[in-house]
């Protein structure tokens, strides 16, 4: 019976292992959109539910070419978050590119106002029931996103009202339960978000929430991310984290996705 604990302590002990050290994992995911308009590419760097984890500097440095706009999709911190620790995760993603933040359910619970003042100071934007164009681009092409859906301040109607007709519009919300009633109600072309984790731990198909993807849905480009970090408990099984670039191609094309 005590050789029987044993190796059942032993097995748990090496899925906890395992468990841990699928957390910790560096992966960046790469997509592509092609959509009609004058020839260029538009590089996207996104990164959700970073939590308590540092960003990890080597991962970033195996990113080639230019980046366009750093998407924050939400919950850059939580109450465990040192302050010092969003201080260095926002100057390892400067050195990608300018910096748009969304925010999450869980940012808030390190003070509103002390989260403001950082991102005033080192130059993020904060994108909240808003959108702005991204610079020095030969298409215009608008990050829009909207404030946390737990708030109850979530205004689509303003996310959108600069928007044209024919611009390129990169929907943000870090809730995607959202993006079935955007894409009934707005024109975007690309969709972003995370919150759900991938479900963290999942067994196969079986999981509290979705597996991250990124797929056409109704025509839009929609990336729904299982996240950087981790809530609760730093382990994941099944939902390594991720995060991600999208290389949008304007060639004159009918739109597509691989």
């Amino acid at each position: 019976m005590f050789e029987l604990f044993i190796i059942v302590a032993v097995i748990l002990l090496a899925f906890l292992l395992f468990m841990l050290k699928q957390a910790s994992e560096n992966n960046i995911l790469f997509h592509e959109v092609t959509l009609n308009g004058e020839k260029e590419k538009v590089s996207l760097f996104f990164i959700s539910d970073v939590h308590l984890r540092k960003i990890n500097q080597k991962m970033l440095r195996k990113i080639d070419g230019k980046i366009d706009a750093v998407i924050i999709g939400g919950d850059l911190a939580d109450k465990r978050t040192p302050t010092s620790r969003i201080y260095d995760n926002i100057r390892l993603l400067q050195n990608l590119g300018p910096i748009y933040f969304v925010w999450g359910n869980n940012d808030r619970e390190v003070g509103e106002d002390n989260l403001r003042k950082i991102f005033d100071e080192m130059n993020v934007t904060i994108l909240e029931n808003d959108s702005t164009l991204i610079p020095s681009l030969r298409n215009r092409c608008w990050l829009s996103a909207i404030d946390d859906t737990s708030t109850k301040n979530a205004r689509y109607n303003q996310a959108f009202e600069k928007c044209g007709k024919m611009d390129h519009v990169f929907f943000i919300s870090h809730n995607p339960e959202v993006f079935s009633y955007v894409r009934r109600k707005y024109k975007a072309k690309i969709m972003m978000g995370g919150h759900l984790h991938g479900g963290q731990i999942r067994f196969g198909p079986y999981g509290i929430h979705p597996h991250g993807s990124f797929s056409m849905r109704e025509g839009v480009a929609t990336l729904i991310s299982n996240g950087y970090g981790t809530t609760a408990i730093p382990l994941r099984f099944g939902a390594k984290p991720q995060c991600h670039i999208i290389d949008v191609r304007f060639e004159g094309e009918n739109n597509r996705e691989t």
